[in-house]
């Protein structure tokens, strides 16, 4: 087996086309949970708006939910360390009206 074969395995390919490597703002993140998934919606919430919609939601075993949390709190540290220690302002609670209540 060549060199250039021993890398390619294992990798996954993957493409990021052009929609979505804009990204999407969202300033609000809802979680829910269920014993099989958690489901994050997130959500852009402007002032003076009395409505919002989800603008995106992600379904995640629970694995990957952990996993996630792992990775986002590793590159939280590593951002700290290099710009400083982000601020946690503390605003106001927000009243939502978000559908059903409970498990997703």
């Amino acid at each position: 087996m060549s060199d250039s074969n021993k890398n390619k395995k294992g990798q996954i390919n993957i493409e990021l086309d052009e929609k979505v490597a804009q990204g999407t703002y969202s300033n609000l993140a809802i979680i829910n949970h269920s014993q099989s998934e958690f489901v994050v919606d997130f959500i852009s919430i402007m002032p003076g708006v009395p409505k919002s919609k989800v603008k995106s939601r992600i379904v995640l075993t629970p694995q990957h939910a952990k996993r996630f949390l792992k990775a986002l709190g590793d590159n939280v540290k590593r951002f700290e360390n290099a710009h400083g220690e982000i601020k946690d302002y503390q605003q106001t609670p927000m009243p939502i009206n978000f559908g059903p209540t409970g498990e997703a």
